[in-house]
């Protein structure tokens, strides 16, 4: 498929009736280089503003490597939740113009009466049936050859016993919808914790990537990767309980404990960590040892309800 080359004239075309096209004044046509969430947002500014926008990427999608990112730093705002509205308010607006693949490779004239020339990319599809379902990817017979990984094999063998209570777990939620979860909670509930050996097995049986069960895994509170303690200490980090004490508490409790949060004491008795929230906002501060809420915890009284779970 032979490259494609556009041009771009600011003042030989007329962009939105804002000049003459004839040359020799401004037609109101912008090129905007980079379609990145700033490009994105210049873009829809010039636009309103009542430019004839030409937004110019030379990456297949717009939306530069904040579309890439999870959170945005300081408030912890989803990356997606932000830019989605822009990227659907630039594809949609008629008075933008998105090339994508595409490279400026000559610029001639001044602001407002420039000529621009682009070089667009084969992409190979047509972009206007694409539903990116991806069988062109493994299909296509020059740029890519995919390759089947090989099946992934546990690095350690189960005991018979342990292999046993195993396959009954699996097999007793092999028709649910969702098994991975209640699979896991079964082995976190005979084990006390998640040993990656049995998890490795698991992901085996139930015939899913090792990936998407260690992601399940390391997103829920109730699961832990490493043997904890016989009880769990759970202090509440949330915004209420940060503002009334929480802190304190914490601190509090790695004194008496002796240990930081996520780590176990020697005797094995108390595992302490940190959440999020414990719903217990109007009772700051908050804390659950083997779920049990206390609230309004005073800390001279930490020690006396540590002892009661002896």
């Amino acid at each position: 498929m032979s490259t494609d080359n556009a041009t771009i004239a600011s003042a030989n075309a007329n962009g939105n009736g804002n000049g003459n096209g004839n040359g020799e004044q401004p037609c109101g046509a912008v090129l905007v280089c980079g379609a990145g969430v700033a490009g994105i947002q210049a873009s829809l500014d010039l636009s309103a503003a009542g430019f004839r926008v030409y937004l110019v990427e030379e990456s297949p999608t717009i939306g530069g490597n904040m579309a890439r990112l999870d959170k945005t730093f300081p408030t912890g705002d989803c990356a997606t939740c932000i830019i989605s509205p822009k990227l659907v308010e630039c594809m949609r607006e008629l008075n933008i113009e998105t090339i994508t693949m595409a490279d400026v490779v000559a610029l001639e004239g001044e602001a407002g009466n420039f000529r621009a020339e682009i070089r667009k990319r084969p992409r190979s599809v047509d972009a206007n049936k694409c539903t990116g379902c991806g069988d062109c990817w493994e299909h296509c017979p020059v740029y890519s050859v995919p390759e089947v990984p090989e099946p992934f094999h546990p690095l350690e063998p189960l005991d018979e016993a342990e292999s046993t209570a195993l396959d009954e777990i699996v097999e007793r939620h092999r028709d649910d919808p969702g098994a991975m979860m209640p699979v896991l909670q079964e082995i976190s509930e005979v084990h006390g914790y998640l040993p990656r050996r049995i998890v490795e097995h698991a992901a085996c049986r139930m015939e899913v990537p090792l990936a998407d069960v260690l992601r399940v895994a390391s997103f829920y509170d109730e699961f832990r990767m490493q043997p904890g303690g016989r009880h769990v200490v759970e202090v509440c980090n949330g915004t209420s309980c940060h503002a009334k004490g929480g802190v304190a508490l914490l601190a509090k409790l790695q004194q008496h404990l002796g240990i930081s949060p996520g780590e176990t004491d020697p005797q094995r008795r108390f595992t302490l960590r940190t959440v999020r929230c414990l719903g217990l906002c109007g009772l700051s501060p908050a804390m659950k040892v083997d779920g049990r809420g206390f609230a309004e915890v005073d800390l001279d009284k930490v020690p006396e309800i540590l002892e009661q779970f002896a």
